[in-house]
């Protein structure tokens, strides 16, 4: 078996890669982007730095098109999708009694910031998501008059559930409520868009399917609801006229670069550039449809298998490229070694074993980690 189908991907071996909800491996083109840059800084140090300036504003211009933000003034580059949120947590005044609602399958990232407001007697309620048509009324049911913000990810990290981030974003703007979105698991995977979402703040790392090195996320907050966040860091770099190293006095920046504090991440700009050419290139409309045909393949085969139990939904508007599932003998650590030992990567979360196959990945990948799967049920 062709292990490597699509010539932007080489992995080593027998691999499987079905982890991009995790962490994903990087295009060829990135790898070459990381290569190239680390040439450069060896022989001619920040001699070009114009030309890295130019990449930076290429990527902020492919950021504004995958989530159609208005302007790029909209999107700030930050280190990861927890400052970010932190930055929305403690830029917000609170009020004692004020509240916020999420969920109870939030990654850590989206749910610690928000708990740690406790000591400012801010409330942090949990709505338990279920199986209905529509788990985004669990959210609803718990707004109430002293509910100033929903924190919630548009596809939950464990469970894969996708949300209806439109439906909430318009319940939030009806209610005066900020809404404020974890994409992590959306960006680079399905199409977004904070403008139809009407999303007050969205954040997400490039490292999962953007395919990007770790340590570089986006920060989009929408210019009504930038004034609303006060600073927390300050900066050289956040500042309006950030190259007059001796004006004084300075003034914040207008923009979302105002959370920006100090120097860039100009390796994981060159890096996420480069990753986000190939997904544009290939069009965010095509990627949805390709990794939506494989999860359905996946859950398909996994529903068909009597020694399976599917963890994620049915419902085709609430799949996305997650899909947990259990095995109804074997207990998830061994059949996690066992699917290492055999070259799927894969992941433990929420009870099961998840599989996150990207856009490239092939049926056939699947049908081998499914073999694999299988395989186990010869041995004690």
């Amino acid at each position: 078996m062709n292990f490597n189908p699509h010539p932007e991907f080489s992995l080593a071996g027998n691999i499987v890669y079905l982890n991009h909800a995790g962490v994903a491996p990087w295009p060829k083109r990135t790898a070459d982007a990381v290569k190239a840059f680390a040439e450069e800084n060896a022989h001619t140090g920040a001699a070009n730095y114009l030309n890295w300036l130019r990449t930076e504003a290429s990527l902020r211009g492919q950021l504004k098109e995958l989530i159609n933000a208005s302007s790029t003034n909209d999107i700030a580059l930050v280190k990861n999708t927890s400052e970010a949120l932190s930055l929305v947590a403690y830029g917000l005044s609170w009020n004692n009694g004020d509240n916020i609602v999420s969920s109870n399958e939030e990654f850590p990232s989206n749910r610690i910031p928000w708990e740690s407001l406790a000591s400012k007697g801010v409330e942090f309620r949990q709505a338990i998501l279920d199986g209905t048509a529509h788990p985004e009324e669990r959210l609803f049911e718990m707004v109430d008059k002293k509910t100033r913000l929903i924190t919630i990810s548009s596809i939950q990290f464990a469970s894969g559930l996708c949300l209806d981030v439109e439906k909430i974003g318009r319940f939030c703007r009806r209610n005066g409520i900020l809404f404020c979105v974890d994409a992590i698991q959306s960006l680079g995977a399905f199409r977004f868009d904070v403008q139809a979402n009407m999303a007050d703040f969205v954040m997400a790392d490039g490292h999962k399917w953007m395919l990007d090195p770790e340590g570089l996320g986006l920060f989009y907050t929408s210019p009504e609801a930038r004034e609303r966040l006060g600073l927390t860091q300050y900066g050289w770099h956040m500042i309006e006229n950030d190259h007059g190293y001796e004006n004084v006095p300075w003034n914040i920046a207008h923009d979302a670069r105002r959370f920006e504090c100090g120097s860039p991440n100009m390796l994981g700009i060159h890096a996420l550039s480069a990753s986000l050419s190939l997904l544009l290139e290939t069009g965010m409309e095509t990627v949805e449809q390709s990794i939506r045909s494989r999860t359905s393949y996946l859950i398909e085969r996994i529903i068909q298998a009597p020694f399976l139990t599917l963890l994620s939904s049915l419902r085709e508007e609430q799949r996305s490229g997650i899909v947990l599932f259990h095995h109804n003998s074997v207990d998830n650590d061994r059949l996690f070694r066992h699917l290492r030992d055999h070259g799927i990567v894969c992941a433990v979360r929420g009870g099961g074993i998840r599989f996150s196959p990207h856009f490239y990945i092939s049926e056939a990948q699947l049908d081998h980690a499914l073999a694999v799967v299988d395989r186990l049920q010869s041995f004690p």
